[in-house]
């Protein structure tokens, strides 16, 4: 999920650069939301980890 996240992001980035400011939005929102999904996700699995009493790293 995060490498989508990093693919619309850099999608965004050109996009802007290009001048196409309404695909550079409509990418940018989405490179966010995967992100945050992305950390919420992490967040669950090491919390779980911890309480399993696994070491994670």
């Amino acid at each position: 999920m995060l490498k989508w996240a990093l693919i619309f992001l850099v999608i965004s980035v050109v996009a802007g650069a290009l001048g196409f400011s309404g695909i550079s939005a409509a990418t940018g929102r989405i490179a966010k939301i995967l992100f945050g999904v992305f950390l919420l996700l992490f967040v669950i699995v090491v919390v779980l980890a911890l309480l399993a009493g696994e070491i994670v790293f």
